[in-house]
């Protein structure tokens, strides 16, 4: 099941314990199409940013609820036929995504530490220069020299 929310404007022509009473109803009608309410406000009497079917005020709503794809549309139709509720949306209220952490500009302390770590083993086991003959390996390090050298810094 998908969550959805009806938005809905009921016409000013009516009070407002009548626009509540019409609230009502159209949660029973989304019970009625086998929809589970998750929230819903009230009605509001609101002020129009322009005209609507000449109207220039009404009464605000929103009701979120699951319900099958399929009843949808016969939700709509149904909400339409109604004279007094003057405009309706219903939209599909997707999960919110899940904000990624920022960067920070510091360096993380494990990091830091580790780095100062391997300097100290550099410092300690850099070779006395002493000449070497041509044949040998120039600057060249095992694998797994470098690996046990890993092992002891991460094992700490």
């Amino acid at each position: 099941m998908k969550t959805y929310e009806l938005t809905y404007i009921i016409s000013p022509e009516i009070t407002s314990e009548e626009a509540t009473a019409k609230a009502k109803e159209i949660e029973s009608t989304v019970q009625g199409k086998e929809g589970i309410i998750l929230s819903q406000s009230n009605p509001i009497a609101k002020t129009l940013a322009y005209p609507i079917e000449k109207r220039a005020s009404g009464f605000v709503g929103t009701v979120e609820f699951q319900m099958e794809s399929e009843k949808v549309p016969e939700l709509e139709e149904t909400i339409s036929k109604d004279e007094n509720i003057v405009r309706h949306m219903v939209i599909i209220k997707e999960p919110l995504m899940a904000k990624r952490e920022r960067r920070s500009r510091t360096k993380p302390a494990l990091a830091v530490e580790t780095k100062k770590k391997v300097e100290e083993i550099v410092e300690t086991e850099k070779p006395v220069h002493t000449p070497k003959s041509s044949t040998e390996n120039k600057g060249k390090v095992e694998l797994k020299d470098i690996e046990q050298k890993l092992e002891e810094l991460l094992g700490e």
